[in-house]
Formats: C-alpha cells, sequence, structure tokens
C-alpha cells in the first residue's frame, strides 16, 4: 500500500450517532504481522453485533497495549491474574476522558469501589479499540440481575447468600493444560468435560482461547456466583477421578506436569474470562473463537483451532454464531448439590 493509499492517522468519525475521535490509526499493534490500529478497530466494528449480545450487562475488564504486542513466549492470561508484559496493562475503572455517553457500573470488590465501563454498543467497542484495548474480559455474573444500594454501588458477594447480589448466568470450565499439554489434548479434555455437563443437563459451548487453551461455557438459570464455583469445583474433583492419568484437581505447577486441569476459580465474582470474539494479545493476531464439537474433535495439530480476525468474520458469514446457546432465554438450572 503506498503512502496516499493509506487511510489518514487521525480522524473524526461517527457510528450510530456517536461522534469519536480515532488516533495513530496506523500505529502498528502487532508487530510480527504489520497489524495496525485502523484493522483492530475495523475488526471490532464488524463483531459489533455478534459480539454485544455476550458482554453487555457485564462488567468489563480491559487488556490496554499502548504499545502494540510484545511477546517473548506467548502465555495464557486467566482472569485478569497474570501481569502481561511489554507495556500492557490490565484495566478496570473507566479511564479520565470516557465519553458521557458510555455506561458505568460502580462495583464493590474486596480492593475497593471499581467504575466499570459496560459495553452495550458498537460505538463503545470502537472507543474502546482507539485505546488499544486488544482483549475484553467479563466476568460470568449479570449487573442487571443485582441491587445497587443509595450510593448505586453493586456489591460483589461473598462466602454467605445476600439479597440482591448479582446472579451469574452461565458457569465457565477452563481447561488449563500443564507443562508437555497441547491443544490436542486439551481438546480430548473439553469433550470428556462436555459428556459430564450433557449428563447434567446442561448445553456446553466450546472455546478456542486463541492459543493452546479452551474454555468450555453453559448456560445456566441465574445462580449465586458461589454456587456456579461449587458446582465447577466438584466437576474438577469428578474428573481428576474419572480419568487419574489425564487430569489433575491440584493447583501446582508441578503435580500439572502432563496434565490438564480443570480451573474452577473462574466462576467467582471476583475473576473473569475472555469474551467470545474478543481478540488476543498474542503475536499473531488471533480471536477467541466459539467453536463446534465436530471441530474439537477433528483436532489433529496445533494450529487447529488458532483463528485470525479474518478467518472469525469469514465464520461468522457461513456459520452465524456457534455460541448462541449462551443466549438462550430458557436456560437448565445448575444440579443441585450431593447430599452428604
Amino acid at each position: 500500500m503506498g503512502q496516499a493509499d493509506r487511510p489518514p492517522s487521525d480522524v473524526t468519525t461517527e457510528v450510530d450517532g456517536r461522534v469519536l475521535g480515532l488516533t495513530n490509526l496506523d500505529k502498528v499493534l502487532y508487530p510480527a504481522t504489520g497489524w495496525t490500529k485502523a484493522e483492530v478497530v475495523s475488526y471490532y466494528l464488524q463483531v459489533a453485533p455478534t459480539i454485544l449480545p455476550h458482554v453487555r450487562d457485564r462488567a468489563m475488564t480491559r487488556l490496554r497495549y499502548p504499545d502494540g504486542v510484545r511477546y517473548d513466549e506467548p502465555r495464557e492470561e486467566r482472569g485478569g491474574t497474570t501481569p502481561p508484559p511489554g507495556g500492557a496493562f490490565y484495566e478496570k475503572n473507566a479511564p479520565a476522558g470516557t465519553p458521557s455517553w458510555v455506561p458505568r457500573q460502580r462495583v464493590g470488590t474486596s480492593d475497593g469501589v471499581i467504575d466499570y465501563v459496560v459495553v452495550d454498543e458498537p460505538a463503545t467497542l470502537v472507543w474502546l479499540a482507539n485505546l488499544a484495548a486488544l482483549e475484553l474480559h467479563t466476568p460470568q455474573w449479570t449487573i442487571s440481575s443485582g441491587t445497587v444500594d443509595d450510593d448505586g454501588v453493586l456489591d460483589l458477594p461473598g462466602d454467605e447468600p445476600r439479597a440482591g447480589e448479582p446472579l451469574a448466568d452461565r458457569v465457565v470450565v477452563d481447561l488449563d493444560p500443564g507443562a508437555g499439554m497441547g491443544i490436542v489434548e486439551t481438546a480430548r479434555a473439553a469433550l470428556l468435560v462436555a459428556a459430564v455437563l450433557a449428563e447434567d443437563g446442561l448445553v456446553p459451548v466450546p472455546q478456542s482461547s486463541g492459543s493452546k487453551g479452551i474454555q468450555v461455557y453453559a448456560a445456566v438459570a441465574p445462580c449465586r456466583s458461589r454456587d456456579a464455583w461449587a458446582y465447577t469445583k466438584r466437576l474438577n474433583a469428578t474428573m481428576a477421578r474419572r480419568h487419574p492419568d489425564f487430569f489433575v484437581a491440584s493447583m501446582s505447577v508441578e503435580q500439572r506436569r502432563g496434565k490438564i486441569y480443570v480451573d474452577h476459580h473462574q466462576n467467582l465474582a471476583a475473576r473473569n474470562t475472555i469474551a467470545p470474539y474478543s481478540l488476543r494479545g498474542r503475536e499473531q493476531p488471533s480471536v477467541a473463537t466459539p467453536v463446534s464439537w465436530d471441530e474439537v474433535g477433528a483436532v489433529t495439530g496445533p494450529d487447529d483451532l488458532r483463528f485470525s480476525p479474518e478467518d472469525v468474520l469469514d465464520r461468522l458469514a457461513e456459520h452465524g454464531d456457534l455460541a448462541q446457546d449462551l443466549l438462550e432465554q430458557d436456560r437448565p438450572p445448575l444440579p443441585p448439590a450431593p447430599v452428604g
């Protein structure tokens, strides 16, 4: 592309009636491929109709890369707990200069009150893309299911039930491969986990993390985050008991070597997971992509469930939203905890 063919670096645009100033559009955010901020903005604008139903009504944590993606070794970040390299940072509070039309929700946490951004329209996605917010992470609970106090704060729940606490409407099984395990083994683990979820009356939905991991989601009737956590904790123990040579129940790095850990902690109210169709901050532009169970069963190599933004847009045109089951209104209840 010649200099005269390139889009201007700074522009003012309008998205559904919202006027936005976009800056440094020619800035390269993925140096390995030359992918620019303009391409990030374009992807999020195109995927907006599909991603918005999965993230609206949820507190949004962003992983921003103001200096672009700089990874020596790509790795998984789970729930905003692992510090990213290269000047990237997790952002929970709405930044200075947040437009007045962007919804926000104050949430009381163990770290104090956080002023979260809520993403409910395409313009907000474009605004975040302009801030180099490549990754979008959300919790399993919804804002509207809870009750705010007189100061407009929605308090996260603790161990004990509390009237008005926000409720989870999905569970997530985050399959964490230990050393020596890759996407082939993780895909097998996803199939085994899906069988147990189906036994429990849930509809499992697989998602490639954009690296070597897989998450398995399932929509559930609104429930306490603690109950969702307890259910997946039991699932962790079940998988380790049924398949001791393949799954491990311990978080110990050494014990997880050569095995798959079912990370149940992502269901806690204070945690979050990568949103469906979010970009990932990897060396190559990749996307956390809902996939079919046929695709999971057919995995034979490390790149079988790795999709570029262009791939994802083509997949949406061909297949629609493969995570549509997470949006169904008729949701099965969590199985009750065993007695005794």
